[in-house]
Parts: structure tokens; C-alpha cells; sequence
């Protein structure tokens, strides 16, 4: 309930849109405006994205939880139905609603950021304090993934 109540604090003033093909592109240029790679949040079914720009707080509602399998970096991560967090440049900070499975438990991330853009390196950071950098290509889009590996064959 927490994160419901911080969604609707932030909704004044905010940007806001609704249904999926919509929300889908608005998160990816969301990922873009904060030079974060564009395929960080590969939700399905995405019925509201908020972002309020003098807060810096987004959230993503979808349908159901997503898992999805980062596969160049072999993790399995878990969205809620709920994803909020605030926003900056290179950062997404306070984050709520985000799983990463390491080994065989379930660690809630709270910030994901890209202290050196030159070091090709994205940190994850837990609630814990632990924290794991993996490179920023493993977070590409899969449709450009996929359309890479196509113009590899094709030549």
C-alpha cells in the first residue's frame, strides 16, 4: 500500500498516460532522458506511467508481476505490479517493486546507477548494501538485441 500512497502524493503535477503501446514508448524515453539503458525496464501489459519532473518520481503500473531474464548476464528479475523510484541523471534511486534472484533468494534492489559512463559498467544496489556492476550492453532492448544479431548473419 505504501507505494500506492507514494504514486497518488506525486500525481500533482505530474505526467501522465495510459495504455500500453503509450506507456511503453514513454518508459523507454523516460530510460533515455536519464542515460540509462533502454531495455531496464521490459514490462508487459502497461496500463499507467507517471513521472513528475520537479519531484523526479516515476512509477510503471502494469497488469501482472514480469519476470524477465536478462540473458547475457544470466539473471532473472522480477517487477511488480508497481515500479516506482526517483529519477536523475544516470540514477534511479528508492526504488520499490524490482527483484533480482541471486542464487536462491530473491534481493530487493533499491538503486541501479552509472557512476562512469566511460567504464561501460551499470551498479545494482540492494537493500542491503550489497551491490554488483554487470555491463550496460546486457540491458539493451531485446527488439535491438535481436536486429543486431540478424545484421551479424547477414554478413
Amino acid at each position: 500500500m505504501a507505494t500506492l500512497q507514494s504514486i497518488e502524493s506525486h500525481r500533482e503535477g505530474a505526467e501522465i498516460y495510459h495504455g500500453e503501446e503509450i506507456c511503453k514508448k514513454k518508459s523507454i524515453e523516460l530510460l533515455e532522458l536519464v542515460h540509462l539503458p533502454r531495455g531496464l525496464l521490459p514490462l508487459k501489459d502497461i496500463e499507467e506511467v507517471g513521472y513528475n519532473r520537479e519531484t523526479g518520481f516515476v512509477w510503471l503500473k502494469q497488469k501482472n508481476r514480469t519476470d524477465h531474464n536478462f540473458k547475457k548476464i544470466g539473471r532473472l528479475v522480477s517487477y511488480a505490479p508497481e515500479v516506482t523510484a526517483f529519477v536523475e541523471e544516470r540514477r534511479m534511486k528508492k526504488i520499490t517493486g524490482v527483484k533480482s534472484k541471486e542464487i536462491l533468494i530473491w534481493i530487493t534492489l533499491t538503486d541501479m546507477y552509472i557512476d562512469d559512463p566511460a567504464s561501460g559498467k551499470i551498479t545494482f544496489k540492494a537493500s542491503a548494501g550489497l551491490s554488483r556492476s554487470f555491463p550496460v550492453s546486457a540491458f539493451e532492448l531485446e527488439e535491438e538485441v535481436e536486429e543486431k544479431e540478424k545484421e551479424k548473419q547477414k554478413n
